[in-house]
């Protein structure tokens, strides 16, 4: 099935326009074509092609079902936002109308105005923007735009359920603060300071760095700071290499301490650290594995039935949550015009697997439960499934209502 996808995106044979779906129908060679612009090659491509992995599945749920039918196309914009600018060109060119995005918020942000200025200069190929993964706050903010809807909790808001563990451990008196140094890390770094100064103001935090993304091969000279300093826990919001590479040295200078991350379950960042994580990595995400529900589990299960092989292991509900949200405004819409779909994109309400997120029409970001969990042992109490075949998994310690979750935004929309 991936071959197939792979190939018909080759072939560019999913040309969309806005007709009626009644229309569409006519003709099975015509479902509406959706693009993945991503980094699959380069320093994150494993990212890339787990994104992908998720986003077929997605599609291929949606069309089992019926109603709307998807076709999906892979575009490699190689970890660069010129090349992304590039890939959404040529995405436009074989009529794809929906464009999908997220590991990058700087590339987010690029998609973002060239989005806005071709919707503007040819309003009759204009194109809505689904961002799966990008979540520096910005892009919800001041950046806000009519054509963009955010599926992720953004970075002020995983920060938050993350302060809910952190704040409750009256042992912990300092922190690191590491990150990528681009928007997204900014944006990480300057909430954990905030929101530790608001609930934490006895925790000292030790050290702040902020390192180029993708290119540090060797974070022993980090990790030893880290350790030099005395920190207690490390706050960072890396994630694919950048986080395996980091934890990894960690371990290797011998840090005991903890890890609060946004990414810290999957992409091999748990079998890095081995038993030197159990009780001490701590993540936040929409869901875990381990949440402890029967929709839940069978909707994990069918996943890893569809993809077997243990470094396959890497699934989001959020991008099922997505890819069903667009199918279902499709359907209600009745058209792919982009202004229709988007209007029934802002009044989204969708469940999934136990899962219910609501679209905020005010800024376009999803609102959704969050979670946090714990690196244990697999067939530890809370730890039916591990990760990637480690032997590790992520104990659900708190979850996060989506009302909870939720933060003011300042977005002043423009419409059209």
């Amino acid at each position: 099935m991936l071959k197939n996808i792979m190939v018909r995106a080759a072939l560019g044979l999913a040309l969309v326009t806005a007709l009626p779906l009644t229309a569409q129908a006519q003709s099975a060679a015509a479902p509406v074509k959706i693009a993945m612009i991503e980094g699959l090659s380069g320093p994150f491509g494993n990212t890339g092609e787990a994104v992908f992995r998720n986003l077929v599945w997605a599609v291929e749920r949606v069309n089992a079902r019926g109603g709307v039918t998807l076709a999906l196309a892979r575009y490699d914009s190689k970890g660069q936002a010129e090349a992304a600018l590039s890939a959404l060109k040529s995405a436009i060119d074989d009529g794809a109308r929906f464009i999908m995005q997220g590991n990058s918020s700087a590339t987010a942000a690029a998609l973002i105005d060239a989005i806005n200025k071709h919707n503007q200069r040819e309003p009759e190929k204009r194109v809505l923007f689904l961002n799966y993964s990008a979540v520096d706050p910005i892009l919800t903010n001041e950046k806000c735009s009519f054509w963009h809807f955010r599926f992720d909790a953004h970075a002020d808001m995983r920060m938050t359920a993350l302060m809910e563990v952190l704040k409750a451990d009256q042992a912990l008196k300092s922190a690191y603060i590491i990150g990528q140094d681009y928007s997204f890390g900014h944006a990480v770094a300057r909430e954990a300071r905030r929101q530790l100064a608001a609930l934490r103001p006895d925790v000292q935090v030790v050290g702040e760095e902020l390192h180029p993304m993708g290119r540090v091969k060797d974070f022993m000279p980090y990790a030893a700071k880290i350790k030099a300093s005395g920190a207690q826990a490390v706050i960072t919001g890396n994630f694919g290499n950048d986080l395996t590479l980091l934890v990894k040295a960690a371990k290797d200078v011998g840090f005991d301490g903890k890890f609060y991350t946004f990414y810290g379950n999957a992409l091999g960042a748990p079998a890095a650290i081995g038993d030197a994580g159990v009780g001490k990595v701590v993540a936040v995400a929409d869901w875990l594995p381990n949440v402890q529900n029967a929709q839940s589990e069978a909707f994990y299960q069918s996943f890893r039935a569809r993809f077997p092989k243990p470094a396959d292991d890497y699934v989001h509900m959020r991008m099922q949550l997505m890819v069903a949200a667009l199918a279902q405004a499709i359907d209600k819409a009745g058209t792919t015009d982009a202004v229709a779909v988007a209007q029934q994109l802002e009044n989204t309400s969708i469940t999934f697997g136990a899962q219910t997120g609501t679209m905020r029409a005010a800024d376009h970001q999803f609102q959704q439960p969050l979670v946090v969990g714990v690196m244990d042992k697999l067939g530890a109490p809370g730890v039916k499934f591990d990760v990637e075949g480690s032997g590790y998994g992520f104990r659900v310690v708190k979850t996060i209502a989506a009302e909870q979750a939720e933060q003011p935004t300042s977005c002043r929309m423009q419409r059209p």
